[in-house]
C-alpha cells in the first residue's frame, strides 16, 4: 500500500490495549475499519472513536476462538467494503502462576484464543488476499515468542506457536510475493490486559520499571502496512531477549525462572481470579493500563526489571566464558 486512506482494515482484539491504539492510528490516516472483539460496548465507542478521527468504523462483536465467528467477520468486512488489504490479529490473553496451579480449561483457552485466533483469522482473509493477488497479514507475537516466560507457560507456548505458523506459512506462500505475512514482537507494554489475565499465583501482578505505550506498537503496525517486513522487535529489551536465548538459553531459561520465583515471594498477595479469560469483563476498556505513571522500582521489583536482569545475567555470563550452548 502507498496510502493507508481508505484501506480496509479490519483489528481483533480492538476494544481496549493495543488494539484500541491501532485502530485510531489508521483512522487518523483515513483508514476504513472494521473492529472486533467479545465486547459490544466498547466496540461501538471506539467506531464512534474512528470516525470522529477521519476515518471509518464498524463494530462486529466477535469471538476468535469461534471459526464461524471469525469467518462471519471477515465477510462483515466484504459486503461493507468490497476489498481486505490488511488483517491485524492482535487477540492476548494469559495466565499467570504456576502451571499446576491453574486449571487445564484456562491454559487450553489462551491457546484457543492466542493461537487458534489467530489460524481462525487468517483462514478467513487468505482467499480473499489469494483472489486480489495481494494483503498485508500481521500477527501480535511478544517478546514471549522469543524468550520463556516462567509462571505464563501457556501463554509462551501460544506465542512461540504464532510465531512458528507465521513463519511455516510465509514460506507456503512465497509465490504469491504481494501477500505478506508479518509477526510483531513487542516488549512489556502498558495495556489493560494485566487486568484482563487470569491470576493464579495469589501475588499482585504489579509490572514497573520501562513500558511501551500502545501508541508505539500502533505506529509499528502503521508502517508495516505500508512496508512490510517479517519480523519486527518493539523496544530494546524484545531483540535482548532474543539475542539472550540464542546465545544462552540455559542460561536463560534459570535466570527468569530464579528471579520470577523472587517476585513472587515478594509480591503482596491478592486474589486468585479468571480475569477476562473465559468471558469478557467490563473493566479495562482503555489504550492505556496505566501502569506507567506509578514509575519506580518496588522492592520486589518489577516484571520487567526480572526480566532485564535474567537477559543480562545470561549475556554477561555468555561473553564472559565465551560460551555456545545448542
Amino acid at each position: 500500500m502507498h496510502s493507508l486512506r481508505n484501506a480496509v482494515v479490519v483489528i481483533t482484539g480492538a476494544s481496549s490495549g493495543i488494539g484500541r491504539a491501532t485502530a485510531l492510528a489508521f483512522a487518523r490516516r483515513g483508514a476504513r475499519l472494521v473492529l472486533a472483539a467479545r465486547r459490544a460496548e466498547p466496540l461501538e465507542a471506539l467506531a464512534r472513536g474512528c470516525r470522529a478521527a477521519g476515518g471509518e468504523g464498524l463494530a462486529v462483536p466477535t469471538d476468535v476462538t469461534e471459526a464461524a465467528a471469525v469467518e462471519a467477520l471477515a465477510q462483515a468486512a466484504l459486503k461493507a467494503h468490497g476489498r481486505i488489504d490488511l488483517w491485524i490479529n492482535n487477540v492476548g490473553i494469559g495466565v499467570f502462576g504456576a502451571f499446576q496451579e491453574a486449571p487445564m480449561a484456562l491454559h487450553r483457552r489462551v491457546i484457543e484464543a492466542n493461537l487458534l485466533g489467530a489460524m481462525h483469522g487468517t483462514a478467513a482473509v487468505l482467499p480473499t488476499f489469494l483472489q486480489q493477488g495481494e494483503g498485508v497479514l500481521i500477527n501480535m507475537v511478544s517478546i514471549g515468542g522469543w524468550s520463556p516466560t516462567p509462571y505464563a507457560a501457556s501463554y509462551a507456548a501460544s506465542k512461540f506457536g504464532i510465531r512458528g505458523f507465521t513463519a511455516s506459512l510465509r514460506a507456503e506462500l512465497a509465490p504469491h510475493p504481494d501477500i505478506r505475512l508479518c509477526a510483531v514482537f513487542p516488549a512489556l507494554v502498558d495495556t489493560p490486559g494485566f487486568l484482563h489475565g487470569a491470576n493464579m499465583a495469589g501475588r499482585a501482578l504489579r509490572p514497573s520499571g520501562p513500558m511501551l505505550a500502545p501508541e508505539t506498537v500502533a505506529e509499528v503496525f502503521v508502517g508495516l502496512a505500508l512496508r512490510p517486513r517479517d519480523e519486527v522487535a518493539v523496544g530494546w529489551t524484545s531483540s535482548a531477549a532474543r539475542l539472550a536465548y540464542a546465545l544462552a538459553p540455559g542460561l536463560t531459561e534459570r535466570g527468569s525462572g530464579t528471579l520470577m520465583r523472587r517476585f513472587l515471594r515478594c509480591a503482596a498477595p491478592a486474589p486468585r481470579t479468571e480475569g477476562a479469560v473465559m468471558a469478557p469483563m467490563p473493566e479495562g476498556t482503555a489504550t492505556s493500563g496505566g501502569l506507567r505513571r506509578r514509575g519506580g522500582m518496588r522492592p520486589g521489583m518489577g516484571l520487567t526489571g526480572i526480566a532485564l536482569a535474567g537477559l543480562g545475567l545470561a549475556i554477561g555470563i555468555d561473553a564472559l566464558l565465551g560460551r555456545r550452548q545448542g
